[in-house]
């Protein structure tokens, strides 16, 4: 399974030609066909003059990828048309988070004691909406998420509860939902996992959705975000992301199934001892069973380059 994991298949390569082709040729009908349909337009505001009016066409419906789904060794995996895996549970412990990846999303909290409120852009297998809404009881949960049959398969497949007083699904766009200003200043912690059947990379990348997800955060909030480790959109991430973020980013080194997590930070400038940070993860491990340490020994990994050979830098962690 950790080839699926890796998301770099041929077949998913040729789902996203099918999906090319299969434009190419709605495109082609629809200009031999186009010089018919606006005579029949024309031939509707003729007959409005008659007391009928024209008929008026309604928005299409966006397309989605088929949602499917695949079990092994007790792990079931949440698909959307290809064998790239865009989520996964373990079918006896559904509240917990199964894939690595997903469990560096968050590492937000060794640096936020939990906040009100906590916020997933791409719903998935809603591994991180229900593990916030099972283990961080004071938090309020939200997971925004445009397909609703994303939404149908996480509460049928995957164990998510129906929305109540602390969950709330929302289904729109995640750029209408960083750009709503009743959102800006108002989260906390903000897990960012936004890919598509094509899986090219986040399917939002710029540099003005990343300054939009910065204004939600409060004034000393963390955005997670996933991004491919070994691929051309990691590089344009990072880029978008630096300049929304005005440099304060660090990057996870690349897990087994190939993503590597972001961390951005709004408000004042961090300086923390590992030490300290040690002793957090020692107490997230022990609450939460997520693998914390591993997260401070990676955070130390990255950050070692970016700062001075001096003891002291050595010893603290700073963005």
């Amino acid at each position: 399974m950790t080839d699926l994991i890796k998301r770099a298949s041929a077949e998913a390569r040729a789902f996203a030609r099918d999906r090319r082709d299969e434009q190419s040729k709605r495109t082609r009908h629809a200009e031999a066909v186009s010089s018919s349909k606006r005579a029949a337009r024309a031939a509707a505001a003729d007959d409005s003059s008659d007391g009928v009016p024209p008929r008026i066409e309604m928005p299409r419906k966006p397309r989605y990828a088929p949602v499917t789904f695949s079990e092994e060794r007790g792990v079931r995996f949440l698909h959307f048309g290809t064998e790239w895996v865009q989520g996964a549970m373990r079918i006896n412990k559904p509240d917990r988070i199964e894939l690595e990846y997903a469990q560096q999303m968050m590492a937000w909290l060794l640096f936020l004691e939990t906040p009100k409120r906590v916020v997933q852009l791409g719903l998935g297998a809603a591994a991180l909406t229900k593990f916030a809404y099972r283990f961080l009881p004071r938090a309020r949960v939200e997971a925004v998420e445009l397909n609703p049959a994303v939404v149908v398969a996480a509460r049928t497949m995957f164990a998510l509860p129906h929305d109540d007083a602390r969950l709330t699904v929302h289904e729109t766009d995640a750029w209408d939902f960083v750009n709503d200003h009743a959102n800006h200043g108002t989260i906390g912690a903000l897990q960012i996992d936004l890919y598509d059947a094509t899986a090219r990379g986040p399917v939002h990348d710029t540099v003005a959705f990343y300054r939009a997800v910065r204004a939600c955060l409060t004034g000393a909030g963390i955005a997670t975000i996933n991004l491919f480790g070994d691929h051309p959109s990691f590089v344009r991430n990072m880029k978008h992301l630096n300049a929304a973020f005005d440099g304060r980013v660090i990057a996870l080194p690349e897990v087994h199934e190939g993503n590597r997590i972001a961390l951005a930070f709004s408000g004042p400038a961090l300086e923390i001892p590992y030490a300290a940070l040690a002793r957090r993860a020692e107490l997230i491990e022990d609450k939460l069973a997520l693998p914390a340490r591993r997260w401070v020994k990676a955070l130390r990994e990255v950050h070692a380059p970016r700062t001075s050979s001096a003891p002291s830098a050595a010893a603290t962690f700073a963005i």
